[in-house]
């Protein structure tokens, strides 16, 4: 099954529903104007009782290094994704994988990736109001001649009823649900957790890891028009 992280979660017992069923990765947000922000001591009290193999990515926004250093520290995190305005220069200063989420406007959006260093990109919608969690998708299409070595999770409005279509079109090496299987905003619909992984179940691995993914430290890769 294609690795998929389910992310915005804000309790316990949608973390390990989604474990349950099938998630490789849950998200903890550490963005104050997310109505899924999660305080530090919060994500730290559901990681630790989660099994050791579920990776824990931490999203930030515009955080300073100190503080993603502080929950690093204090929230057994796998990974860091970038949802903000972040510079390739610091993206490249963490020791944990780093994934660079870029919000997917038109063609331009992608052109940015050549910058990066990262060990991922995530795929996000556009929004002028938001960093993420608009519920919408973009248009796929715009990754049909774009080439990276660089792995992609693909986000942005990702539901049951157009997972199978989305990696598909895309061939995505994970996928970032969220606001597709909610009931509201940091609050888990089950039954569509389990409809989306009963979708998933006929999809292949990529052999993509969040906690292990590792692309620092090589050349960077031109983006292929």
């Amino acid at each position: 099954m294609i690795p998929t992280k389910i992310c915005g979660i804000t309790h316990l017992v949608d973390a390990q529903f989604s474990v349950q069923n099938g998630a490789s990765a849950i998200g903890f947000i550490f963005y104050k104007k997310s109505p899924r922000a999660m305080l530090i001591d919060e994500a730290k009290s559901i990681s630790d009782q989660l099994p050791k193999s579920i990776a824990r990515v931490g999203v930030f926004v515009n955080h300073s290094k100190d503080f993603i250093d502080q929950t690093v520290s204090k929230v057994p995190l796998n990974a860091i994704q970038l949802h903000g305005d972040e510079s390739p220069d610091f993206c490249s200063q963490f020791d944990l994988p780093v994934y660079k989420a870029l919000r997917i406007k038109d063609e331009k959006s992608l052109s940015i990736m050549s910058q990066y260093n990262v060990d991922g990109f995530l795929l996000d919608t556009f929004s002028s109001e938001q960093y993420g969690g608009t519920g919408k998708p973009f248009d796929w299409s715009l990754l049909k001649n774009h080439k990276n070595s660089i792995p992609i999770i693909l986000s942005g409005g990702l539901n049951p009823g157009n997972i199978i279509k989305a990696i598909e079109e895309v061939l995505p090496d994970a996928i970032d649900v969220n606001s597709g299987v909610e009931i509201s905003p940091g609050i888990k619909n089950h039954n569509k957790i389990e409809q989306l992984f009963n979708k998933l179940k006929g999809t292949k691995s990529t052999g993509f890891k969040f906690e292990n993914n590792s692309h620092k430290d090589t050349e960077n890769t031109e983006l292929i028009l």
